[in-house]
């Protein structure tokens, strides 16, 4: 496994706070809130490829369970993790590796990133629907409508942000860390 450099942890813990900052822009609809955090992900994923989407999100979910309030309403605490949302807040490591792995694989033009992304959110979308099912005890159909139905248009909107957003800073990122690992 490949050393990390200072600008590799330095873009993880900055796309760990990206996450902690966007989950603050919540909606709360429901048993899980509409929030922003998911496009964090996107980009960790899109732009850091699939250890560094993974590592930044970790990071922010530990931050999260250490009881800091990053989670979304400034919520924070294992008691988050293990209640209804637990299972997306978990996923949004899972969907930032899938991302980077499948970019690493296809590339960061826009449709492949696209992709990658929708990929990723459905690998969030089952973890948290899982473990939604099982912590409130309901149905699938019930749960599909309360936690993911109304977040699709979103979730597209935001894939589409990330997409050409990535398509952009990850060449440059790419630039800047081969500068890094250079000096």
């Amino acid at each position: 496994m490949k050393k990390k450099t200072t600008f590799e942890l330095t873009a993880c813990a900055m796309f760990a706070a990206l996450t902690a900052v966007l989950s603050q822009f919540a909606v709360p609809v429901g048993p899980v809130p509409i929030n922003l955090a998911t496009l964090s992900v996107f980009l960790a994923g899109g732009i850091l490829g699939a250890a560094g989407g993974l590592v930044s999100q970790t990071v922010y979910i530990l931050l999260g369970a250490a009881g800091l309030p990053v989670f979304a309403e400034f919520s924070g605490g294992i008691g988050v993790i293990a209640g209804p949302t637990g299972g997306y807040i978990i996923g949004y490591a899972a969907a930032a590796w899938v991302i980077g792995t499948m970019v690493g694989r296809f590339g960061r033009g826009p449709v492949s990133l696209a992709v990658s992304m929708a990929a990723g959110s459905a690998v969030c979308y089952f973890l948290g629907t899982a473990w939604f099912m099982i912590v409130t005890k309901r149905a699938l159909w019930e749960s599909l409508t309360l936690c993911v139905f109304p977040f699709l248009i979103g979730d597209a909107l935001k894939i589409a942000v990330a997409a050409a957003v990535s398509a952009q800073l990850g060449r440059v990122y790419d630039r800047l860390n081969r500068s890094a690992g250079a000096a």
